[in-house]
């Protein structure tokens, strides 16, 4: 499996994987220029884009879809309820709807619940050729009852969307605060070290900290906290990198 991160952030949300069969996007929320030229940069044609798995409904992650699949034609794959909300595409011919698993040949995603305040959100764990990613993105908490499905895999991409210090005293609106705080918000850089803590393992190779908040995070608070947490919990993992809002990742192949 190969992955690269194409966004991350509040600004548009787009990750590229490729297994031997497939080549896949989680979300597509940037215009379409950016993914095409994007994916043009780590040698994919985009019209070589077999699926688009679609995680919830906010804009900044799938602002591109109407657009994209109009040119390209790949497949979308999404829940019941999204796909009832979702009307511009009721009467696109290639839609596959998901419930709680995919299987596509030797490849097997797993589709939790995340707790948003969107449609039906959802994370993924994907699994081919004994290789796993996990992407768990936009969620208030993880819940305890799928840690069996996210413990010790190869690769994490996993929410540290803001400093709480830094989001109590800025500038966002107290609702705002609220909201992002939440159960159905997005999870802070502690929250996700805790999570992360308990969750990799001897397979773990690298983790990649998504969704960062442009006004209430950095980079260097968000790794400064998840390895503080990992010092808690005596975890000498260092193989930790931000995604980046507007730059893509490498391409990294496991």
């Amino acid at each position: 499996m190969k992955f690269c991160v194409l966004a991350s952030g509040s600004g548009g949300n787009s990750t590229y994987i490729e297994t031997d069969k497939y080549k896949i996007l989680i979300d597509i929320g940037k215009n379409r220029k950016y993914i095409v030229d994007s994916l043009k940069e780590i040698g994919v044609d985009a019209q070589d884009i077999d699926y688009i798995f679609i995680s919830h409904l906010h804009d900044d992650h799938i602002s591109a879809l109407k657009t994209f699949i109009k040119k390209y034609h790949p497949t979308i794959v999404i829940s019941a309820p999204m796909f009832q909300e979702l009307e511009d595409i009721h009467d696109y011919e290639h839609i596959l709807i998901y419930e709680d698993e995919v299987i596509l040949d030797n490849l097997r995603v797993k589709c939790i619940h995340s707790s948003h305040d969107a449609t039906d959100s959802r994370n993924f764990i994907f699994e081919s050729n004994q290789k796993s990613i996990v992407y768990v993105t936009d969620t208030g908490y993880v819940n305890y009852k799928n840690f069996k499905y996210l413990e010790n895999k190869d690769i994490y991409l996993f929410e540290s969307n803001h400093d709480i210090e830094k989001l109590e005293h800025g500038t966002y609106p107290d609702w705002l605060k609220k909201r992002v705080l939440s159960d159905y918000g997005h999870l802070s850089n502690n929250a996700c070290g805790v999570y992360l803590a308990k969750l990799i393992g001897d397979k773990t190779k690298k983790i990649y900290l998504m969704h960062l908040s442009k006004e209430n995070n950095t980079e260097e608070l968000a790794l400064e906290e998840i390895k503080k947490v990992f010092q808690t919990y005596n975890i000498l993992f260092q193989d930790i990198k931000c995604a980046k809002a507007d730059t893509i990742t490498d391409v990294v192949e496991i």
